[in-house]
């Protein structure tokens, strides 16, 4: 049924209703796309859908906005249809569906939307919405890094500070790295998965709040989020030996602020928070996360025309370590009490915008693994773009992005937009 209804949907996206001479056609907007990543390492593994391809596809978005003639109300709309090469089979993905409402100074949004918090460039702090880390890994448009979450918004402005409040009543978990796509270090070998979500009652609806202001200058922001870890924590199960592992998304609250404003050139960020491990306050539990305060600081500006640089600094303390190495079974590796990163981002570009290079890198000072980024970027027409790049990475087999070292990728993206 609900493939139907996508059917239904796009194909009103796809036929707009004829234009009046008092009323403008449909905004319908959307692109053509294929995207293709292929593994450079040559290694193999059980269970891969390709030895060497992590993405294959062809895929069509349409995008169908409209809003009333005073503006106060409207809706949005935004599917996409592709063809998985490696699965060989086709499949619909709805983005977004939301419906908007603007009745000054309140506006509600309803539906499936994508929400972004925070100031850092790449690393999530107060941004606790779900993410794609295998479409980030296996070259795909940055785009599709954030998943939609089905949720009720409310906008609030005042002169005092403003508001933003979200309830998402259906959990979203963050899309981990999929060992049917990428080459992954198993601290279980050969147990099966069994993924426990939250159960979908009114008690486990997620909660969470931005109130933000200018100040002295300044964008400020306070950000407060009452939910679950988007990321399952393993657990494995069963006596004397375990026989599954089960995955689960242990509750977490997280509290934090953000502050961004011009200076020394450029714009300087600063992002805190506190995850608070609901489940495992003392830390005892390995398999539950420990709460952690995070911290970043960010500084970007403009070096020379048409380029934009940028530096971040971020850190990572895991509060009760010593119960947490306690109480960790023999032969698991424990994590580092404190995990220091730095990254760095150039974009340049080129021939009056048509070129743009661009390269980010991830830099572990406290574990000396990396991932790298470089991409080149062309613009052939007003609507046709096509880029080349690569996913590149280093370190130990327990590092965070050394145990995606097999995964060394390059990827092409070719794009025309409508």
């Amino acid at each position: 049924m609900s493939h139907r209804i996508a059917v239904l949907l796009v194909g009103l996206l796809a036929t707009p209703p004829a234009a009046t001479a008092q009323e403008p056609p449909w905004p319908f907007h959307g692109f053509v796309q294929a995207n293709w990543s292929i593994r450079t390492t040559g290694v193999t593994a059980e269970g891969l859908l390709a030895d060497d391809f992590l993405w294959g596809e062809e895929r069509l978005q349409l995008e169908l906005e409209r809003y009333s003639t005073r503006g106060t109300a409207g809706f949005l709309v935004k599917t996409d249809v592709f063809h998985d090469a490696l699965r060989g089979r086709a499949d619909l993905e709805m983005r977004e569906a939301y419906l908007d409402v603007l009745l000054s100074p309140l506006g509600l949004k309803f539906g499936r939307q994508i929400v972004t918090w925070g100031v850092g460039d790449l690393i999530f702090i107060t941004d606790v919405f779900p993410k794609d880390y295998t479409a980030f890994f296996s070259g795909r448009p940055l785009q599709y890094l954030k998943i939609g979450v089905d949720a009720f918004k409310v906008d609030v402005a005042s002169d005092i500070a403003s508001v933003e409040a979200l309830v998402i009543p259906v959990f979203e978990p963050d899309r981990l790295p999929a060992p049917d796509r990428l080459v992954l270090f198993d601290p279980f070998p050969g147990l099966p998965r069994v993924e426990q979500a939250p159960a979908r009652r009114l008690s486990n609806a997620q909660l969470a709040v931005r109130v933000y202001r200018r100040l002295a200058g300044a964008d400020v922001a306070l950000y407060g989020y009452r939910g679950f870890h988007g990321a399952a924590a393993p657990r494995p199960e069963g006596e004397p030996q375990p026989d599954r592992v089960l995955l689960r998304f242990p509750r977490l609250n997280v509290y934090g602020a953000t502050l961004q404003r011009a200076g020394f050139g450029g714009v300087v960020s600063a992002e805190v928070g506190y995850n608070d491990s609901r489940e495992d306050r003392r830390g005892s539990d390995p398999w539950v996360p420990n709460s952690e305060i995070r911290a970043l600081v960010g500084y970007q500006r403009q070096l020379w025309p048409e380029s934009q640089f940028g530096l971040q600094y971020y850190i990572e303390w895991v509060q009760h370590h010593g119960a947490y190495r306690a109480g960790l079974p023999p032969g698991i590796e424990p994590r580092d009490e404190v995990r220091q990163v730095a990254t760095l981002r150039y974009t340049q570009q080129l021939a009056y915008q048509t070129w743009q290079l661009s390269f980010f890198v991830f830099l572990g000072l406290s574990e000396a693994d990396y991932y790298a980024i470089p991409e080149i970027r062309h613009r052939l027409t007003e609507d046709l773009w096509t880029a080349v790049g690569a996913n590149l990475f280093g370190g130990g087999a327990q590092d965070l992005f050394g145990a995606l070292d097999d995964n060394d990728n390059v990827y092409l993206m070719v794009r025309y937009g409508f």
